[in-house]
């Protein structure tokens, strides 16, 4: 007759625990919200440039559109920066409420 030992008799219950605690466990979560940025965040900045042989009527032209472009430009900016404080402002709160849900699981 072979030897049994005292962890084989333990396995069973020791593995039912075990599934009985994951089966408790919460749900896994869903991904966080996300924002999507606007197309005029997205696309790059372009400022003119002068001609090989530029004229006064160039220079003022270019000083007008440079100036155009920069507003533009700094306007998008500030858009994708605001969106990205939206985004992670929503991000904290659905944290926020999954560890809330996290808790109510905890006995």
């Amino acid at each position: 007759m072979m030897p049994r030992h005292l962890w084989m008799r333990l396995a069973p219950p020791v593995s039912f625990a075990m599934i009985a605690s994951c089966a408790a466990s919460p749900p896994p979560s869903v991904a966080p919200p996300r924002l999507a940025l606007p197309e005029a965040a997205i696309r790059p900045c372009v400022l003119e440039r002068l001609p090989e042989t530029p004229t006064e009527g160039d220079l003022e032209v270019a000083y007008v559109a440079r100036g155009a472009a920069l507003v533009a430009c700094e306007s998008a900016r500030e858009m994708a920066v605001g969106t990205l404080r939206a985004e992670r402002d929503l991000q904290d709160r659905w944290r926020q409420a999954q560890s809330r849900r996290r808790r109510s699981w905890l006995w």
